[in-house]
C-alpha cells in the first residue's frame, strides 16, 4: 500500500463503516485470495475491522458508525496494508480463526482451520454414528487442533486424541486445547499417522490431511504459501497420505467403526482409485466437499485383514 493512500486513509476515513469499505476496496483492488475461512474481501475486511475495535459479528450498525480513535485507524491501516502487500492470510495477522462456531489461536505453524468438517461436528457426524456410542475419536494430522477440540466440545464424554509430525503444530494445538481446559480428555501424539497409537481403536477416524498435488501447491496463490507446506503437498497426484490411511485405518477401529477423510478437490481420484471400497459421500449443507465416509468391515474386506 502506498505511502499517500496511507496517509489519505488516515485522514480522510472516520468510522469502522468507512474502514469496512475502504478495507474491502484495497483488498479487491489488490487482488487478495480470500480462501481462508472468508467470502470475499467485504467479508474480512468486516472481521478485521471488528478484531482491532474488540467488537463481536452482529455488532449494531450504530457503534459502527461512531469514530474511531487515531490509534484504532492505525492498527486497521497497518493490519490491511500487510494483508494485501504481503499476502499473508488475515488469520495469521489477527492469530485467530473461527472454526465450528468457536475461536481458536492461529498462526503458521499449522494451516487455518477452514474444514468443511466444522459441519460435520456441529451435527456429532450424524447421520453417519450414532453420537451416544462414540467413546473413542482420533484425528490425524490435526495442525492447531481446531477439529479435535471441536470434536471434544461436540462429545463431551468421549476420549480424543490427535497426532501431528510436526512438533511446532503440536505446540500450538496444546495451546487450543489449554484454552478449552480439555487437558484431560484431549491428548496429543507426536508422530506420522497411526504409528504413535500403538495399536489402539477407536470409534472414529478422521483426518483432514494433504490432498494437494505437488504442482497445484507451487502454482497456488501467496496465501498458500505462507502456510506450512507439510499441511498441503501429497505427491506427484495428491494421494501420497490418503493411501496410508485408508491402508491402515480399518486395524485401529472398533467393529462399528467410521473412517472419514476430507481430499478436496481430489475427489475424483478417490472414485477411481477406490472404486470397490464401499464409501459414501458426506453430504453438506453449508459449503464444502469432498469428504468420504467408509464403515470398518469395508476397510478390513478392502486391506484383507483378517478382524
Amino acid at each position: 500500500m502506498k505511502p499517500d493512500e496511507v496517509r489519505e486513509a488516515l485522514d480522510d476515513l472516520i468510522s469502522a463503516v468507512d474502514y469496512i469499505r475502504w478495507g474491502a476496496s484495497s483488498m479487491s483492488r489488490g487482488g487478495v485470495y480470500c480462501g481462508h475461512g472468508y467470502a470475499d474481501p467485504l467479508d474480512e475486511s468486516l472481521a478485521l475491522v471488528l478484531h482491532v475495535l474488540g467488537l463481536p459479528h452482529g455488532t449494531p450498525d450504530a457503534l459502527l458508525a461512531g469514530r474511531l480513535t487515531r490509534r484504532e485507524r492505525e492498527q486497521i491501516v497497518n493490519l490491511l496494508s500487510r494483508r494485501t502487500g504481503e499476502r499473508i492470510p488475515l488469520a495469521y495477522l489477527l492469530g485467530e480463526a473461527w472454526f465450528a462456531g468457536r475461536p481458536f489461536f492461529t498462526d503458521s505453524r499449522a494451516l487455518v482451520p477452514r474444514s468443511p468438517f466444522a459441519e460435520m461436528v456441529e451435527k456429532q457426524f450424524a447421520p453417519w454414528v450414532e453420537a451416544e456410542s462414540v467413546s473413542r475419536i482420533v484425528e490425524l494430522g490435526t495442525g492447531g487442533g481446531a477439529i479435535a477440540v471441536a470434536a471434544a466440545l461436540a462429545f463431551p464424554w468421549a476420549e480424543v486424541h490427535a497426532v501431528d509430525i510436526c512438533p511446532d503444530a503440536l505446540e500450538l494445538a496444546r495451546s487450543n486445547v489449554e484454552r478449552y481446559d480439555l487437558e484431560e480428555r484431549v491428548f496429543l501424539h507426536r508422530g506420522d499417522l497411526f504409528e504413535p497409537l500403538a495399536g489402539a481403536r477407536f470409534d472414529l477416524v478422521i483426518a483432514n490431511p494433504p490432498y494437494v498435488p505437488d504442482i497445484d501447491v507451487d502454482a497456488a496463490p501467496p496465501e498458500f504459501h505462507h502456510e506450512p507446506r507439510l499441511g498441503l503437498a501429497a505427491g506427484e497426484d495428491g494421494m501420497d497420505i490418503v493411501r496410508r490411511i485408508v491402508a491402515d485405518a480399518g486395524a485401529h477401529l472398533f467393529d462399528d467403526g467410521v473412517l472419514m477423510v476430507e481430499v478436496g478437490a481430489s475427489w475424483p481420484q478417490i472414485e477411481h482409485e477406490f472404486a470397490d471400497l464401499g464409501f459414501a459421500w458426506a453430504e453438506l449443507e453449508h459449503g464444502g466437499d469432498g469428504i468420504f465416509v467408509v464403515e470398518s468391515d469395508a476397510l478390513s474386506l478392502f486391506s484383507g485383514e483378517d478382524r
